[in-house]
């Protein structure tokens, strides 16, 4: 058996015994290092930064002056949120899409966050 074979058996073996989530977060590591995107964990506040992730869930928060629109973005290492301010709806934006996002991530209460950001829809690959 080569070393390459060695490799192929180690990614099946860790297939066949690691949980969806698990594989998924990697699936989601891999995909955003393949098109030049940053890891979240990586990312520090206040860096123009670049993630590509699966939307967790997308929130409609209405506030006495201006409706906010939230999304929870998981890219396989940590999640981010992404506040779009004074829209109530962004089409394709839903649970479960994979997004492209870029801007200057900031820090609300511990979290981290992209304000406004740019996107880019991504097409499934299935």
């Amino acid at each position: 058996m080569s070393a390459k074979d060695g490799g192929y058996f180690s990614r099946l073996v860790k297939k066949l015994t690691s949980d969806v989530d698990e594989l998924d977060a990697d699936d989601l590591s891999e995909e955003s290092e393949a098109v030049g995107a940053q890891r979240a964990c990586d990312c520090r506040s206040g860096e123009e930064v670049t993630v590509l992730g699966r939307l967790r869930s997308v929130n409609l928060c209405p506030t006495n002056e201006a409706a906010t629109l939230q999304a929870e973005l998981f890219d396989g290492t940590e999640g981010v949120t992404l506040v779009w301010l004074g829209r109530r709806r962004i089409p394709g934006i839903e649970p479960g899409r994979t997004v492209k996002v870029r801007g200057r991530l900031a820090e609300r209460d511990g979290q981290k966050v992209l304000y406004n950001p740019f996107y880019e829809l991504q097409t499934t690959t299935s």
